[in-house]
């Protein structure tokens, strides 16, 4: 008996259809959390860490800046205020997010801060700043939170604060707050008793002195400053 072998037979038809590839993301961290376990924590996650400067917060995952403390990180800089600038910045993005690691307990930290002052910050970057705060238990529980934030579709932004969710107000503080020495508070001031932003740069020198003081030289030198294309 003759055996006769056939060759397969190739559908012409049928599309070979290959997935495409999706690059991994990176996980944005800034220079100043080396010190942190959390990059080696989303390595071991098999993350893409890259440190960077970041003017905003500590990681960027995806479009989310997420700002990191300890609970001690926590109380020091809300008793030297550096905290509320930080939360201010962080309020004027789209997405963002402060996570606190260690338990929701912070007497036995420092007993002499009162807890429902601490209560009250908490409540204030929540509601006023529109932060949303997370309890991690350690390090390693906030580099899973970053994997399951990395793991969702959405679109990458830039690093820098959006001012589309800003109101008249804010825009016009905004502006004044990238001039050296030029806080929240001076802004306001400053637009309280000169109105415009026009009138504010064409002030007199004497009336710039009386609202800022010795800052007042550095905000001057910078408006009269000469662009240097080269």
């Amino acid at each position: 008996m003759k055996i006769i072998y056939q060759k397969p037979i190739i559908d012409i038809f049928s599309k070979n259809k290959r997935k495409k590839e999706i690059p991994q993301q990176k996980i944005l961290v800034d220079h100043r959390e080396n010190k942190s376990s959390v990059p080696d924590e989303l390595k071991k996650l098999g993350l893409i860490v890259e440190f960077k400067e970041l003017k905003v917060g500590d990681y960027q995952v995806r479009n989310t800046i997420i700002e990191r403390k300890t609970r001690q990180d926590f109380l020091s800089s809300m008793v030297n205020k550096r905290l509320l600038r930080q939360t201010q910045d962080l309020s004027k993005l789209d997405k963002k997010l402060l996570i606190i690691e260690g338990e929701n307990d912070f007497s036995e930290i420092n007993p002499r801060i009162n807890s429902n002052a601490i209560r009250g910050f908490m409540l204030s970057i929540m509601l006023k700043n529109k932060i949303p705060i997370i309890f991690s238990e350690n390090q390693k529980e906030t580099a899973k939170f970053m994997q399951l934030i990395i793991n969702k579709k959405e679109k990458e932004i830039s690093l820098n604060p959006t001012r589309s969710n800003l109101d008249e107000k804010q825009q016009l503080e905004f502006i004044l707050e990238a001039f050296p020495g030029i806080g929240p508070k001076t802004s306001k001031k400053l637009l309280e008793e000169l109105g415009t932003i026009q009138n504010i740069i064409n002030a007199p020198k004497e009336i710039l002195e009386k609202i800022l003081g010795k800052k007042s030289e550095a905000f001057l030198g910078l408006i009269g400053r000469k662009y240097n294309s080269r």
